[in-house]
Parts: structure tokens; C-alpha cells; sequence
């Protein structure tokens, strides 16, 4: 009787640890997928803000130039 109960005890706790692995691997990907998401979002925000910048230096450039 207790090989029995070690063998059902050894198979759930390997069971178990397959089960988390998986699961790890999923959530890994997961957040792996929201990271690459948030640098696609970071480089469209910096591309806009140099665009912004550089919209805003023209427009001081003509502004000193209409004033001289």
C-alpha cells in the first residue's frame, strides 16, 4: 500500500510541476507580446514629438524672420 500512495503522490506532483511550466511559458509569452506592444507605442509617441519639435522650430524660424 505504500509504493501505491508514493506513486500516486510522485505522479500528481510531477503532473503539478508540468502543469506550472506550461503555464509559465504562456504567461512568458504573453508579457513578452505587451512589452514588444509598448515599443511599437514608445517609437510612434517619440516619432510624433520630434515631428511636433520640429513643426514647432519652423514656425519660431518664420516667426523671427517676419519680425526682422
Amino acid at each position: 500500500m505504500d509504493w501505491i500512495q508514493f506513486a500516486i503522490f510522485f505522479i500528481g506532483v510531477v503532473s503539478l510541476w508540468l502543469w506550472n511550466r506550461t503555464e509559465a511559458n504562456a504567461h512568458r509569452r504573453d508579457i513578452m507580446c505587451i512589452l514588444r506592444e509598448m515599443q511599437t507605442e514608445m517609437k510612434d509617441f517619440h516619432g510624433k514629438l520630434e515631428r511636433q519639435d520640429a513643426e514647432f522650430k519652423t514656425y519660431l524660424m518664420m516667426e523671427e524672420r517676419i519680425r526682422k
